[in-house]
């Protein structure tokens, strides 16, 4: 029987070590999924507050983690000072169910999770909830402000620790230009699954002197990925309806079906 991606290159921007469960979900609908990252993990300029966030974690509230990776570093440096947050009364706050399976898997209980997969939607939720309420907020060092603004406005004390930092790949700029040289090789769509990997891929693609051909299909995982692929010149063809890896391969189904 035919699958529904047969025969469609996919190329997988995640970073490495995060691209499998993508390119597993393609190559399960028949896609040909192509792995160049577009984002490297990388440790924060510096643990110092995330360290000291852990010191004083039986003074925390709420822990809002907004990624995987987030959860990932925060039990790392946990472990590595002897603490065990599993042990604290800490309601937990995530975005999205990647991130609520990873702190699950980590030994903890999640509290809330949004309707919508993106800050917005986790601040309204907590608004209501925070008003003098020590709040945590473990996340990328750079990142937007919606949440800490948010959380502040509404009256929470709220500490912000750095986990990681989204870089550069220096050899995907050689491997894309190889890729997009000619039609045999180039995907017939691109998938985009964060704001941080619509920013490289162009990064990328601009240092590499390569145009998108006007037929590629652009997918994005959800609309803060989408408004950031548009302020760059990229136009998403499909959005996910979820914020999920299965909505990103969803959407491309129902595209090329």
């Amino acid at each position: 029987m035919t699958k529904p991606l047969q025969g469609k290159r996919v190329l997988v921007t995640r970073a490495q070590g995060q691209a499998s469960q993508l390119a597993a979900a393609l190559l399960h609908a028949g896609a040909e999924p192509i792995e160049i990252p577009a984002i490297a993990i990388v440790p924060p300029s510096s643990y110092a507050a995330l360290d000291g966030a852990l010191a004083a974690l039986k003074d925390i509230d709420w822990l809002i983690f907004t990624s995987a990776n987030a959860v990932k570093v925060f039990c790392e440096r946990a472990l590595y000072a002897g603490v065990h947050p599993a042990a604290f009364a800490l309601k937990i706050a995530v975005i999205g169910t990647a991130t609520a399976d990873a702190v699950r898997d980590a030994g903890m209980k999640v509290a809330l999770i949004p309707p919508k997969f993106v800050a917005e939607s986790l601040l309204e939720e907590m608004q209501p909830l925070v008003a003098d309420e020590h709040v945590l907020l473990v996340r990328a060092q750079v990142a937007r402000d919606v949440l800490p603004d948010g959380l502040r406005a509404a009256g929470a004390h709220l500490m912000v620790a750095d986990a990681y930092r989204n870089e550069l790949p220096a050899s995907s700029g050689a491997k894309l230009r190889e890729l997009m040289a000619s039609e045999e090789t180039m995907p017939q769509a691109i998938t985009f699954t964060s704001s941080s990997t619509a920013r490289n891929v162009r990064t990328l693609l601009d240092a590499a002197g390569v145009k998108l051909p006007p037929g590629i299909v652009l997918a994005s995982i959800g609309p803060v990925t989408s408004a950031t692929m548009r302020q760059l010149g990229m136009t998403p063809t499909v959005e996910a309806k979820e914020a999920t890896i299965a909505g990103l391969v969803q959407a491309l189904v129902k595209h090329f079906g």
